[in-house]
C-alpha cells in the first residue's frame, strides 16, 4: 500500500507541474479539462455561456476539428477492474460491443485503476474514442483514475469505427493489466 500512496503523490506531482502553470489552482478546481476550448471560443455574452460543463458533459460547441461526444444508444456492458492475490485484470480483458453500446468500468479492488487506450492509429477513431471519454481525464484516451471500490467510469462506443482498441490501467500495466475491446457495427 505504501508504494501506491508514493506512486500517487508522485504522479499528482507530476501532472500538476505539467499543466495549469499559469492559471491559479483555484480556477482549475472544478474547471472542465484543459483540452476544453469552449470557454475561450465562446462569446462571453452571458455568463452560462462560459461557464464550465459538469464533469461527464459534453462541450455543446467543439473547436474547429473538435469531435463532439456521441452518447451511447445501446446496451451498457460491465468490466471489472481487479488487484488481488490473483493478479491485477480486468474481468472480462477481451470484450465485444456493437457500435452506440458503452462500457462501465468498475473498480472493484486493488487500486488506484484508470482506463488508457493505446495504438490507436486511426485519427477518426482517436478523436471520437477521446470525445466520448468524458470527464477529467489524465490525458488523451486516458480515463481518471479510481480510487475507491464501486467507482466506475463508462464510456460510450457510438460514433467509434468498427476495429480492435488495446487498452490498459496505467498503474498497473508492468503486472499486465491489460484487455482489448472489439467494435462492431
Amino acid at each position: 500500500m505504501r508504494f501506491h500512496g508514493i506512486a500517487l503523490l508522485t504522479s499528482a506531482a507530476i501532472l500538476g507541474a505539467c499543466g495549469g502553470e499559469k492559471t491559479p489552482a483555484a480556477d482549475t478546481s472544478a474547471a472542465a479539462p484543459a483540452t476544453t476550448p469552449a470557454a475561450t471560443t465562446t462569446p462571453t455574452t452571458d455568463s452560462a455561456a462560459t461557464t464550465a460543463p459538469a464533469a461527464g458533459a459534453a462541450t455543446t460547441a467543439p473547436a474547429a476539428g473538435a469531435v463532439a461526444a456521441a452518447p451511447a444508444t445501446g446496451k451498457t456492458h460491465e468490466v471489472k477492474m481487479i488487484g488481488d492475490a490473483t493478479g491485477y485484470k480486468f474481468d472480462p480483458a477481451n470484450i465485444t460491443v456493437k457500435q452506440g453500446d458503452a462500457i462501465k468500468f468498475i473498480m472493484v479492488s486493488g487500486g488506484p485503476h484508470n482506463v488508457a487506450f493505446q495504438n490507436v492509429t486511426d485519427a477518426a477513431a482517436k478523436a471520437q474514442l477521446d470525445a466520448n471519454m468524458s470527464g477529467a481525464k489524465m490525458g488523451e484516451l486516458s480515463s481518471p483514475m479510481m480510487m475507491q471500490p464501486n467507482e466506475a467510469y463508462t464510456i460510450s462506443f457510438a460514433g467509434v469505427p468498427a476495429g480492435k482498441y488495446d487498452f490498459t490501467c496505467t498503474p498497473h500495466a508492468a503486472m499486465n493489466m491489460k484487455g482489448v475491446i472489439t467494435v462492431t457495427p
